[in-house]
């Protein structure tokens, strides 16, 4: 799968472009979905997009992925995410195991060091057939800074989507995800890349 590399990207630059893909998305009719991560990097380009002239009435915004803590634990996505997005209309959907997301209009993705995307760790050797859309996954090892299994949406309920989207910073994970495209590897973004079809836009 090809991908389109933006370099330098700003939070300001990324929440214009998604603002553009949302707002024709919902131009287009009916209500959307968009899966969003979690961590450090999304947090700042939420904020940005909480003030943009956006119908969030009309989003329903899941996780990717969540750590299985409270909403009110500094380490539950979905709650920071409620506490951006709830307020300006959006809908916030919770994951549970026997969910059944939707078609996304956009799936936007992270990618750790060593290649996991959602919490699609390489000890958890996700499948591109997995029967399930949402599993839950015990990392190992787990990280240290958020040391709690997880929820975490599939490789086939994150590829059925319009578009792929990827923020990374760094070298490092820069040239990973280039040997993923490469198919260099078959870490867990290596297998979600070749399995997928919707168009892939990543940001550096």
């Amino acid at each position: 799968m090809p991908a389109q590399i933006i370099e330098n990207a700003s939070d300001a630059d990324i929440a214009d472009w998604i603002e553009h893909r949302l707002t024709r998305a919902v131009a287009a009719g009916d209500d959307i979905a968009v899966a969003v991560p979690g961590g450090s990097t999304p947090f700042p380009i939420l904020a940005e997009l909480a003030g943009r002239d956006i119908d969030w009435s009309r989003i329903s915004i899941w996780p990717g992925d969540d750590r299985i803590v409270p909403e009110d634990h500094s380490a539950s996505n979905v709650g920071r995410i409620r506490a951006l997005l709830e307020p300006v209309g959006a809908r916030i959907v919770p994951l549970a195991e026997h969910a059944a997301p939707p078609h996304f209009a956009l799936t936007w993705l992270g990618m750790g060091g060593d290649g996991h995307i959602a919490s699609l760790f390489p000890n958890t050797d996700p499948q591109t057939d997995d029967p399930l859309r949402v599993r839950r996954i015990t990392p190992d090892p787990l990280p240290p800074e958020a040391p709690f299994d997880r929820l975490s949406l599939t490789i086939p309920a994150l590829i059925n989507c319009d578009a792929l989207m990827f923020v990374m910073r760094g070298g490092e994970k820069r040239a990973l995800f280039e040997a993923a495209l490469a198919g260099e590897h078959d870490l867990p973004v290596a297998r979600l890349l070749k399995a997928a079809t919707a168009p892939v836009t990543c940001f550096t």
